[in-house]
């Protein structure tokens, strides 16, 4: 048996509604979030999970909170988890940091790696404090299902790391929407990409919604 990492972004906010940049920022999940959280521990629940890590946010804790309820365990909290943070766009829509910060926009839009929003982290700083977590993981754990309950922006990082893409290419390459699971396996080659951002565990008008 290989180890498997499920990667779950967290549920709906009202940011990811609007798109407005969500770090360290720390909103709750809105009914519709919180619903999807249910539809995907109503879909995976059955499966037998070796342990669940979550980015200690709210929106991740209260993603995790249905699933590790109908398990009976408890979620280990993991900083390295987090969202990157957006340092002065916090809060802020990509419309008000285009017009009042355009010089920092346009270089974290080009390369974003070594770039950072204004104040905020890299590409590279993010991709650091994850892969611990994943090293972590990978040396607890060699074998079994592995749940990761993490943010939009870090997810796609992890993946891009794990799969030895640019990790300044993650907002280029890969799409993930809230409550999307990515799979990626463990064996004797490595890590493989086996699913991408897949919503097939909610129901029809939760996939449908706009701004996710």
């Amino acid at each position: 048996m290989s180890l498997s990492l499920y990667f779950l972004r967290h549920g709906e906010t009202t940011h990811s509604l609007t798109g407005g940049y969500c770090g360290e920022l720390d909103p709750e999940l809105t009914l519709s979030g919180l619903q999807m959280a249910q539809g995907f521990a109503d879909a995976y629940q059955a499966l037998h999970w070796a342990a669940v890590f979550t980015s200690p946010m709210k929106r991740t804790v209260a993603t995790a909170q249905p699933i590790c309820t109908a398990l009976g365990v408890k979620p280990q909290l993991r900083d390295g988890l987090k969202e990157i943070f957006y340092g002065e766009w916090e809060d802020r829509t990509p419309e008000y940091v285009k017009t009042n910060y355009a010089d920092n926009y346009v270089r974290w839009l080009t390369e974003p790696a070594w770039n950072p929003p204004t104040g905020g982290e890299t590409a590279v700083q993010v991709a650091s404090r994850a892969s611990l977590v994943i090293a972590e993981i990978e040396k607890t754990y060699s074998t079994g299902n592995i749940l990761v309950v993490s943010h939009k922006a870090t997810i796609r990082i992890i993946l891009c790391n794990l799969l030895g893409i640019d990790v300044g290419r993650y907002r280029d390459r890969i799409e993930m929407p809230v409550a999307s699971v990515s799979l990626v396996k463990f064996d004797r080659h490595g890590p493989m990409l086996q699913r991408l951002g897949d919503r097939a565990h909610l129901p029809e008008q939760l996939r449908n919604r706009a701004g996710t």
